[in-house]
């Protein structure tokens, strides 16, 4: 059975996307077949379902299901675009499906995870809440709001091309679901550190929320090539994860996203600090075209 919490898993979707656009790129198909010509929606729609049972989870205080439900979420945003590109399957509608949904798994879904982490640490009793008047918690939905903000943006945003501006939604929302699996590793006392303290749950979630909208480039997550020369970022990324995984194992995802913002940030910087662009669309925030 294949363990969604080991972040292995999600690691070797890079690798799938590398052998996929090698040995599988089947140029503009034709579909005839109107069921076949839906599936990468039929998918993407998987995704908005798997957010919508996280929410569901969170707000039953099963805060494990709801960030494995996120990453379940994550796959299904992986393989829509890798479908659609499979079979030739482009549509406008494809695109809008996508970043609704994005909405719900990876900006509504890790806000209730936050707002159930930042209720514990005030030491509120289950039945208080936002709406007895704890204004605070509504903080954690700054997460949402900005994630709606960032897909708003992307989606009109000339400049995204063959690299990100700004944290995409899902490593965001791997973030947040890092920090769950976190506490229920061998690293938990250094996460209940930061989960039990309001002020730093708070930080958190405004970092994270300026994360999405700033101007800082960030390169994609997709790996086209094995030849270090051009494609020296994503296997950094892919190396340092590995050596994260080992150390940390089901601790590692939050610093695996930390390790490619601070990887993102190194190259911006000696790059000379341009937002340069490309020929090359992405089109989704999974890094993979939907248009």
């Amino acid at each position: 059975m294949v363990n969604i919490q080991n972040p292995i898993f999600i690691t070797n979707l890079s690798f799938l996307t590398y052998f996929c656009d090698k040995y599988c790129n089947i140029p503009h198909m034709i579909v005839n077949n109107k069921v076949i010509r839906h599936l990468p929606n039929v998918i993407t729609l998987l995704n908005l379902v798997a957010g919508c049972l996280s929410i569901v989870s969170a707000f039953e205080g099963n805060l494990q299901i709801a960030g494995s439900l996120i990453i379940i979420a994550g796959v299904f945003d992986f393989f829509d675009g890798f479908t659609a590109r499979l079979i030739g399957a482009y549509s406008t509608l494809g695109k809008e499906l996508d970043s609704l949904s994005d909405v719900v798994s990876f900006g509504v879904a890790p806000s209730m995870i936050m707002y159930h982490l930042l209720k514990n640490s005030l030491g509120l009793n289950p039945s208080e809440g936002l709406l007895n008047g704890h204004l605070i918690l509504a903080v954690p939905f700054l997460l949402a709001a900005f994630s709606s903000l960032r897909l708003g943006i992307f989606n009109i945003d000339q400049r995204q091309t063959s690299s990100f501006i700004g944290l995409a939604t899902p490593p965001s929302a791997f973030f947040t679901v890092g920090i769950v699996f976190g506490l229920h590793s061998g690293w938990s006392s250094v996460f209940e550190y930061f989960t039990s303290s309001p002020t730093l749950l708070i930080l958190m979630i405004v970092i994270q929320s300026a994360l999405l909208v700033c101007e800082l480039p960030m390169f994609s997550l997709k790996l086209k090539t094995l030849k270090f020369s051009i494609a020296y970022k994503q296997i950094l990324l892919l190396l340092g994860s590995l050596v994260l995984i080992l150390i940390f194992y089901k601790a590692s995802l939050p610093l695996i996203i930390l390790w490619y913002i601070l990887l993102s940030t190194f190259f911006w910087i000696i790059e000379g600090g341009d937002k340069g662009s490309s020929k090359e669309v992405i089109g989704s925030e999974s890094g993979v075209n939907r248009e």
